[in-house]
């Protein structure tokens, strides 16, 4: 008899990699919560979703044999929960929320890694002479305890900016904060973390060349099996894409794994999938944790796919069966891939999208190649929901090579393939 894994946010981009990978052969999927009832929407209740996801694997014949997400909150919030409540294979609850609480998760940090992370502290956007609180040089990034896609995150360079930034962190931070903290409540947690009136931190810039560690824990040993470069674009507040593998110093590399491997063991996070966001400077050669996910980056996982042959997704699913991953081998047809994120930095309507001749197009003269587009003709940009706050993210697109400097070379062959045109806002 097959064995019952339950998705929370399950779409069909995903569940395609899930399918494919060898441990899905002996699985079948069902959704916990499907990604529409979670994605756009007016406002979370996680009570409800973590209600609605539990009657639905109560209700199917056999029982659950795992439960998993690839999503951020609130998927990634619940899936503790429901393991927990359902007797399956996961980690703690805390442990992820030391994760995913960015001022718990610094706090914590600070215990064991005090060199390796900016300096920071916690600030309530509501407070009157909040600017006095933070006693942070300029420039400093501010953002939510809770958020995702760089939702609400600011560079500050000066006061009036700060004033500014701060109508909008107002109107919008209850949307994720409020409904994080509701959760938080519900659960076995310290007061000094659950009670805070606090709701976002402000910390120091970190420079460097940017990376992502992909990784998990079983049976409390930690293992780091794949380093993601992420690339900014000349915006530098934006990524323009994620390029695998790594072309990090394999001693920095190293020196990463270490840092990371040390603060996860001291938090106890176990069974788990996580992905953890590091800067390197060349000039101090200095290593720093920008933040810590306790789930694969699904943004990855076409580059595994592309690179071994199967996705990351086989880790997450064999750590959801309570077993040990295996290696993910090394039969892909390609030996770097990139995830480009075609982004405009400039509000207005939706005129025009690729066509299906044209994506059709792209997948013939370069097989392999995925374009996936997220936006539709008519929409209005800026009416987009959780976007990072300088860019629109018009496509996904995906790409192998067999050398590292044809990535970039296919992808503006894409954009001269495709057509995308935007009405700029006046």
């Amino acid at each position: 008899m097959k064995k019952n894994i339950f998705v929370v946010g399950m779409d069909s981009f995903n569940l395609e990699k899930l399918r494919k990978v060898p441990a899905a052969k002996e699985c079948v999927f069902h959704s916990a919560i499907d990604i529409d009832e979670m994605r756009h929407v007016d406002k979370f209740d996680v009570e409800k979703l973590l209600s609605v996801a539990e009657n639905r694997m109560r209700a199917v014949e056999g029982g659950p044999a795992g439960v998993i997400t690839y999503f951020d909150f609130p998927a990634q919030d619940m899936v503790p929960i429901l393991a927990s409540r359902m007797g399956l294979p996961g980690p703690s609850f805390e442990s992820v929320l030391k994760c995913e609480h960015k001022y718990w998760s610094r706090l914590e940090q600070q215990k064991v890694i005090s060199k390796h992370i900016p300096a920071f502290c916690a600030f309530n956007p509501f407070d009157e002479d909040i600017f006095d609180s933070i006693n942070l040089p300029f420039p400093f990034w501010i953002k939510p305890f809770r958020s995702f896609r760089s939702f609400l995150a600011f560079e500050i360079e000066n006061r009036g900016q700060f004033e500014a930034t701060l109508e909008q962190i107002r109107e919008s931070i209850d949307f994720i904060h409020k409904p994080f903290m509701q959760l938080l409540q519900n659960q076995n947690l310290p007061a000094d973390i659950t009670q805070m009136k606090e709701s976002c931190i402000a910390e120091t810039p970190l420079y460097g060349r940017q990376c992502t560690l992909e990784g998990y824990v079983y049976k409390g040993k930690v293992k780091v099996y794949g380093v993601v470069d992420s690339i900014r674009d000349q915006h530098f507040s934006s990524f323009s894409r994620y390029e695998y593998p790594s072309s990090l110093p394999k001693w920095v590399q190293k020196k990463m794994m270490k840092v990371c491997k040390r603060f996860i063991r001291s938090i106890g996070l176990d069974n788990s999938a996580f992905n953890v966001e590091f800067f390197y400077d060349p000039f101090h050669k200095q290593v720093y944790l920008l933040e810590i996910n306790t789930r694969i980056s699904q943004s990855h996982a076409d580059l595994f796919e592309k690179v071994h042959g199967v996705s990351h997704h086989q880790i997450m699913l064999q750590l959801a069966l309570g077993d040990k991953p295996k290696p993910l081998g090394n039969k892909g047809k390609f030996r770097y891939a990139a995830k480009f994120m075609l982004r405009t930095f400039d509000s207005g309507k939706v005129v025009a999208v690729p066509s299906d001749e044209e994506i059709a197009s792209v997948m013939n003269e370069m097989p392999g190649t995925i374009v996936k587009v997220l936006v539709k003709e008519g929409q209005q940009l800026s009416k987009m929901e959780l976007q990072d706050s300088y860019s629109y993210e018009l496509a996904d697109i995906f790409i192998g090579a067999n050398k590292r400097s044809e990535l970039v070379d296919k992808y503006d062959r894409v954009i001269e393939m495709i057509t995308f045109s935007i009405k700029k806002d006046i």
